[in-house]
């Protein structure tokens, strides 16, 4: 019982209540604040229109006094009688706010001059500063029947402190009627929101305290007299309710722990049986997860399975390709006929066309398989753009407008992976050029903040909407008339999204039925070199071209960067008497029109196909001819041959005098009979003399008994492979710094691991150009200057 006790006491506190914590008190001093600014306020605004009144009071009565005294200060400066101003003066010094006279005539003789000292006072400074030290006042005397003469002035000194001290006294009775008035207010509602709000709650709380909140057998708490309909009687009535609802709860508590033993008992039966059902549900999980990963096992070996496959493939069908196209490209340069020519260069073209599909099919499965790796390295992607454009102007429709838009101040080197960043250039142009039959197809290259933006635009057949969710998937194309009429694999486009994904890029498009594409790639390349400065030209350029030419949008974003004077007309625009430097046009028919009028050199740029004959060069001279799309390089190249002729041939004699011969010997390692006739050719084309190997282990017998440059290896052959043969040559030290390059027709990315493992410097994949063997020697053979 005392520990119940103990237990009531610490739940029901004293009810005692500090003053200033009382309800009552709280509102009271609200109340009062807010009286008391209010009442402030009233009597600040009370003060300020009597100091505004005051103000104008001391003016007004100063007037009056002077106006009374203007007609004797006249009549005394008219006679010039100084006894009589001595008078006037004293009697006006009288006044307590006056403390200075001065009477003169108008010959600014003083007749009168009196003061007295200011009164001092502990209100002084607050005086002057509300209504200033002093006033002065001046009056010009005159007789009333001669206004217009003057006959002297009457000055006074005003002292502005009885005026002030008057108001400085009602404004200290304001104020203390004001706070008397709120003093008085704060007791009147202190008392009474004490016995209408404090002394009701005190009561209702010390029933409250008192009551056990366990007990299910509660009384109703009495509501104060007069308070049935306010907010303490709700009070009551709430705490009634609650009181009861807390009883019932009570009751339901007991019944339900009641009814919880019950369901204890039966809980205990359920679980026993879930158990079992649990163990039996386990077991099936275990089967499955056993099957599952079989399952997996399966999926990894086909996975392995298909690299296998695609390597193999890769390699089976390359080295027939290599075979075929090396073949082709050696005949090419011997002595054909035209129908010749033109046969076998379709043919060539062709097997590149098989080598960039399978190149796609490959590029696919490394997207499956997770296996594409990028390069990180700085390149120039401007002159990449304009290679790939060049090299695919080839594919262009005779009527189609082929053009490279470089910004000016595109950067000179970008970081990425060039291979890749020329599939997605490649494979847009492509595509542009495959459906456009008129018009133009634009390459445009931009930079930004965060990379680079290229967008191959082009006017041909366009793409529905509806159509264009589904271009990018692979094997895909826009419709099936699409393939019957123009061909494609429906690859391009998908890989070039991948590609565009892999680099953390986007590719967008934007094309409507009838009027053309545009495809735009924004990859994150990052800037590595601003672009170089150039020697500035001089010298006035006109190019004749149509309104909607590419090359004329091309000549006018970089000749002016290059300090030439550009203009462009018309085809149609008179040139009789026009003086210009150098003539740029791509309209052959309107070059014998324009000849017999202008004698400055003439630059053409028409398609490659399309060059003039020998005889009308000779006829149009000094005529030169640039194929399009037009190069930045090679424009500018061009321009300075024209307009600096001494300077350039000084620069052709120096590189003649310097161009390298190479002498290199290379050992060539390949058991395929076609591809040693290829490769062979080609290296002797290029200056080289050729050993050649039929295995691993010939290959070995002739570095004993020669001295090479060079080893072309390739990576699958009999009796010993390309790799052991590598191995055995790093491992002998006998040729450290022999470079080892692999031929293989394996394209994955893992072959080029493998190679650089088993000890190989470089890798070559068939089929390869003669560009690309080229480069290869230019890279790992020092060339010599020629005697």
């Amino acid at each position: 019982m005392l520990e119940q006790r103990k237990e009531t006491e610490v739940a029901h506190p004293p009810m005692e209540i500090k003053f200033t914590n009382r309800l009552s008190y709280k509102q009271a001093r609200l109340t009062v604040l807010v009286g008391f600014i209010l009442g402030t306020l009233l009597s600040l605004l009370q003060i300020g229109i009597d100091y505004a009144s005051e103000d104008a009071s001391i003016n007004r009565e100063i007037l009056s006094l002077l106006e009374i005294s203007h007609n004797p200060a006249s009549r005394i400066a008219y006679n010039i009688d100084a006894e009589l101003a001595k008078e006037l003066t004293q009697g006006l010094l009288r006044s307590p706010a006056i403390i200075g006279v001065k009477l003169t005539d108008n010959n600014g003789t003083v007749l009168a001059n009196v003061k007295r000292p200011s009164v001092e006072s502990n209100y002084r400074v607050l005086s002057d500063f509300l209504f200033g030290a002093n006033r002065q006042f001046e009056d010009r005397l005159y007789l009333d029947h001669l206004p217009n003469e003057s006959l002297g002035t009457l000055r006074l000194s005003v002292d502005t402190y009885p005026f002030g001290n008057r108001f400085l006294r009602r404004a200290e009775v304001t104020l203390i009627n004001g706070f008397a008035r709120s003093l008085l207010l704060t007791g009147i509602l202190l008392a009474l929101f004490y016995v209408m709000l404090t002394k009701p709650l005190a009561r209702v709380i010390r029933e409250l305290s008192s009551r056990d909140p366990g007990s299910t057998e509660q009384t109703a708490l009495e509501c104060p007299s007069g308070h049935a309909k306010d907010e303490i009687g709700v009070l009551v009535k709430v705490a009634n309710q609650q009181f009861q609802n807390i009883a019932t709860e009570i009751q339901q508590r007991r019944n339900a722990e009641n009814r919880l033993t019950d369901y204890l008992g039966q809980l205990e039966n359920i679980v026993s049986a879930r158990t079992t059902e649990l163990k039996s549900i386990n077991a099936r999980l275990s089967q499955s997860n056993e099957e599952l990963q079989i399952a997996r096992s399966t999926a990894l070996d086909m996975a392995e399975a298909r690299s296998v496959f695609l390597a193999n493939m890769s390699h089976e069908i390359r080295t027939p390709l290599n075979g075929l196209l090396g073949m082709i490209a050696l005949s090419l340069d011997g002595p054909l006929t035209a129908e010749q020519q033109q046969q076998l260069s379709i043919a060539h073209d062709s097997g590149k066309v098989l080598v960039e599909l399978l190149n796609d099919i490959l590029d696919l499965s490394k997207f499956d398989a997770g296996q594409l790796e990028l390069e990180h390295i700085p390149f120039d992607l401007g002159a990449l753009v304009e290679d790939t454009a060049n090299l695919l102007s080839q594919n262009a429709a005779p009527s189609v407008e082929l053009t490279c838009l470089i910004d000016p101040h595109f950067p000179a080197l970008v970081l990425g992976d060039p291979t890749r960043v020329r599939q997605i250039v490649s494979n847009l142009l492509s595509n542009a050029l495959k459906f456009t039959r008129f018009g133009r197809v634009d390459v445009r290259l931009s930079a930004f903040d965060e990379g680079v933006r290229i967008e191959v635009c082009d006017t041909g057949i366009g793409i529905p909407q509806d159509a264009q969710v589904k271009i990018f998937q692979p094997f895909t194309q826009a419709g099936a008339g699409i393939t019957r009429q123009f061909g494609g694999t429906g690859l391009g486009l998908a890989l070039t999204y991948n590609l565009c994904e892999a680099m953390q890029g986007r590719l967008t498009i934007s094309s409507e039925a009838g009027f053309g594409s545009q495809f735009c790639a924004d990859l994150p390349l990052p800037s590595h070199t601003r672009p170089m400065p150039i020697t500035p030209l001089s010298g006035k350029i006109i190019a004749i071209t149509s309104s909607s030419s590419g090359l004329g949008e091309l000549l006018s974003s970089l000749l002016p960067g290059w300090g030439l004077d550009y203009q462009r007309r018309s085809i149609d625009d008179p040139m009789i008497g026009v003086e210009v430097d150098v003539l740029i046009t791509d309209c052959p028919e309107c070059l014998f029109n324009l000849r017999p009028t202008i004698s400055a050199p003439i630059l053409l740029v028409t398609a490659y196909g399309n060059f003039m004959p020998g005889e009308e060069v000779g006829a149009l001279a000094p005529l030169q001819q640039q194929a399009r799309p037009l190069a930045r390089n090679a424009l500018y190249q061009a321009l300075k041959r024209i307009l600096l002729p001494d300077a350039h041939t000084g620069n052709e004699a120096s590189l003649e005098a310097r161009s390298p011969q190479r002498r290199g010997r290379v050992l060539l390692v390949e058991d395929n009979p076609v591809n040693q006739l290829v490769a062979k050719g080609m290296l002797g084309k290029l200056g080289c003399e050729v050993t050649t190997a039929a295995h691993g282990a010939e290959a070995l017998d002739q570095l004993e008994l020669k001295a090479f440059d060079l080893v072309l290896m390739d990576c699958n052959m009999p009796v010993m492979d390309g790799y052991e043969a590598s191995r055995q040559i790093r491992r002998s030290g006998r040729w450290p710094q022999l470079p080892i390059v692999a031929l293989t027709a394996n394209a994955m990315s893992e072959e080029r691991e493998r190679c650089r493992a088993a000890g190989m410097s470089d890798y070559l994949a068939k089929p390869f150009r003669r560009e690309e063997l080229a480069a290869l020697l230019d890279l790992w053979i020092p060339a010599t200057t020629a005697p």
